[in-house]
């Protein structure tokens, strides 16, 4: 367990070397992914319920993420200000040296109320005791936050017993990525859509043969999902027998990996893959030199449109999740915290900045901020949320930036209209989720705070396993070699990152 230093020496801080966390991502941050194809605020025209109020108020700062956005000529900005009644400066941090520039704005004689934090910032500020603990100001000035964030979300934000931030959870579980392939040559070479691994050897098999193209493409990001979950790989980490176990070190990564080579010695998976950018396999998949590829929904658009543009009559298939060896399709997924929204301890309106992030998540509020304006901005048709087009890209695209903690029940439905910007990526997104409906599995880290073992290893780590399993992949490490390089792998941080995740995971039973 982590022990906050109980006396907030804020010049401390300067020592830290805070570790970037790669989220914003991530991981499953879909929220970021659907923006992609994504000082003070002054009073505008808008309506709000505490229009252009904030006399009695006070002024607040706020330290945010990197943005390629002027927060002062924001349409979200100026609406928080108008229906919350608080005037906000928000100081944006670099694209580079980031974690840097935090510790200087922090332990500055600046003044700075708000923080919105990575994994691990939040981590290292928290274990600095630069932030301060949220339970009675939620517990007095929280009502709204309390109603938007479920209790085991906050389990996240939790060190040594208490609540340090908000968790900002996003857009909750969605699954990004499914195989796709070309419907037309299936039909051509009379072949059915596959649905476990040994019909979809078969049909790459078969189209190799017969098409003499890629039969599968596949970028080095994409390594794992359809396949690998066939053999039980499904997250980072697994309950076994009541123990979390890592990806790499479960018996059925060396079965996955002699199955992938195999595909890759016969030339049915992209010789190139270990290089593949995932730019490089859409352009092979929509120029017609590869039958099969792994499409991120937030890709479709832009890919079937190339497609169709390059062969008009070409047909695409989303292929169903594949089954295991029981006859069962499972799909892996993460509900981790994406930020922590922080009070720091050194600032002078601690109250005013728990009223301010409160009044945010005040129902109607909380709304606007996602949707906007009815009308306006968004109509519904169906019981659906649909963007109207250019002004909702124009106004909204940036406002996922000024979210502190979301309504983890309605969000979800709100940020859909995002995906219905476009038709064809509006129905790949629908229907990966319509797939995978009862398949799912959570990762069990999801809920865990940073913890530190993990937050120092964990992007060495993830990159030491997934370079090296490509090479078993294209051959150039022999398979035999895996478990010395399992012994590396936990030599080198991966012992410490088990029994850490361990360490909490027992503490929750």
């Amino acid at each position: 367990m982590i022990k906050l230093k109980k006396s907030a020496v804020l010049a401390t801080i300067l020592g830290f070397t805070l570790i970037l966390s790669g989220c914003g991502g991530g991981g499953n941050n879909a929220e970021n992914k659907a923006e992609k194809p994504s000082n003070s605020a002054s009073t505008t025209t808008s309506e709000g319920t505490n229009k252009g109020k904030t006399e009695g108020k006070a002024d607040l700062r706020m330290i945010m993420q990197y943005g390629l956005f002027d927060p002062k000529t924001e349409y979200v900005a100026k609406y928080i200000q108008e229906r919350t009644g608080f005037n906000v400066e928000y100081e944006l941090l670099p694209a580079e040296n980031a974690d840097e520039k935090l510790n200087l704005l922090v332990s500055s004689k600046d003044n700075y109320d708000i923080v919105k934090l990575n994994a691990a910032q939040f981590y290292n500020l928290a274990s600095a005791g630069a932030l301060e603990p949220m339970d009675e100001l939620l517990e007095s000035q929280g009502n709204y936050i309390k109603q938007s964030i479920k209790q085991e979300s906050f389990k996240s934000a939790m060190i040594d017993g208490k609540i340090y931030g908000i968790p900002e959870t996003g857009a909750g579980v969605t699954i990004g990525e499914e195989l796709v392939v070309r419907q037309d040559w299936l039909d051509e070479l009379g072949l059915s859509v596959p649905t476990n691994r040994d019909e979809l050897y078969n049909v790459l098999k078969t189209i190799k043969e017969k098409k003499k193209v890629i039969p599968l493409t596949l970028s080095k990001d994409s390594i794992y999902g359809d396949i690998a979950t066939t053999f039980g790989i499904l997250t980072d980490w697994k309950e076994v027998d009541g123990k979390l176990v890592h990806r790499a070190e479960l018996p059925e990564m060396k079965e996955f990996i002699t199955y992938m080579n195999k595909l890759y010695k016969e030339g049915l998976l992209d010789t190139e893959m270990p290089i593949n950018i995932a730019q490089k396999s859409i352009e092979k998949f929509s120029g017609g030199q590869a039958a099969m590829y792994k499409l991120a929904w937030w890709n479709a658009g832009t890919t079937i449109a190339a497609l169709q543009k390059n062969f008009p009559d070409a047909k695409t298939t989303i292929i169903p999740y594949l089954k295991g060896p029981d006859g069962k399709a499972k799909v892996g997924a993460v509900a981790n915290t994406s930020w922590y929204v922080s009070i720091l301890k050194s600032s002078k309106n601690k109250e005013a900045a728990m009223k301010f992030l409160n009044a945010k998540l005040e129902p109607e509020t909380f709304k606007g901020i996602a949707l906007g304006k009815e009308g306006v901005h968004y109509e519904v048709k169906d019981d659906k949320y649909y963007p109207i087009l250019p002004i909702f890209n124009d106004e909204l695209s940036n406002a996922s930036n000024f979210l502190t903690g979301v309504d983890e029940e309605k969000y979800p439905i709100y940020w859909q209209a995002r995906v219905r910007k476009d038709p064809i990526l509006q129905a790949h997104f629908e229907a990966y989720q319509k797939n995978a409906e009862g398949l799912i599995v959570i990762d069990p880290m999801s809920t865990a705070p940073p913890i530190d073992a993990i937050s120092k290893n964990l992007l060495k780590l993830s990159k030491l396993l997934d370079d090296t399993v490509l090479q078993f992949i294209s051959g150039a490490k022999p398979i035999d070699q895996y478990d010395q390089f399992l012994a590396q792998w936990k030599a080198e941080g991966g012992a410490d990152m088990i029994t850490a995740a361990n360490e909490w995971f027992k503490s929750t039973k």
